[in-house]
């Protein structure tokens, strides 16, 4: 990022011991041309809010502190022009009644409520890696419509090794996602020994068809309905 010319102080967010962790990391790095601002999660899930996004980090369960994180963006209700002429409000202002920005022209107040329709559909993505089955991924990954989960086993007979180790198979990542009634899941985080997960997909998708196998580099834009 540095090489990037970037100027702009950056923001980490993570469990307890974060800074102490980046500081070590950067012994092959001491120089930055940015600040790092380090915020450590507190308790068993914190919400965080910038730049129009809400960020949840929520606890999961594995065999060291370690948490999934749940970003959203709101989206406003539909603005009725019919309603703003109704209530004589001036053009110049329905822009930033849009915005969801209160106006006071003159003693006179127009709030967006005046103008808008009820909240719509907004966009939800959830992520989360090292961990058993939770109700708290259940709960934070409801009706996301990207849910990226860890998958480190595809073998079927790693069921009980999984289980030791705190992790997840392809199946169980999927009958989440199936109860979370998520739109789309990516599984994610396979293990080292793991190098062809297509070949377990089609029964994985017997569980949750909308399910794919991640990789490096995969991306996708996720749209406002």
């Amino acid at each position: 990022m540095g090489n990037a010319e970037r100027k702009e102080p950056l923001t980490m967010i993570g469990p307890k011991g974060l800074e102490r962790v980046v500081n070590s990391l950067r012994v092959i790095a001491p120089e930055l041309p940015f600040p790092i601002h380090y915020v450590e999660i507190e308790g068993a899930s914190q919400v965080f809010e910038m730049n129009g996004y809400r960020l949840k980090a929520f606890r999961v369960n594995h065999n060291v502190l370690c948490y999934g994180y749940t970003l959203e963006i709101d989206r406003a209700g539909k603005f009725d022009p019919q309603r703003a002429l109704e209530q004589e409000i001036p053009q110049k202002w329905w822009k930033h009644l849009q915005k969801g920005e209160t106006v006071d022209e003159e003693g006179r107040i127009f709030t967006p409520e005046m103008v808008l329709g009820p909240p719509r559909k907004g966009i939800k993505l959830t992520y989360t890696t090292d961990t058993r089955p939770t109700q708290s991924i259940r709960e934070n990954a409801k009706d996301s419509d990207l849910f990226i989960c860890e998958g480190m086993y595809g073998e079927k007979e790693r069921q009980a090794k999984a289980v030791e180790y705190k992790h997840m198979t392809f199946y169980e990542a999927a009958s989440l996602a199936k109860e979370a009634q998520v739109r789309e899941m990516w599984l994610t985080h396979y293990s080292p020994s793991l190098t062809r997960p297509e070949e377990y997909m089609d029964e994985v998708r017997r569980i949750f068809p909308a399910a794919k196998a991640g990789k490096d580099g995969m991306t996708a834009e996720l749209s406002f309905e």
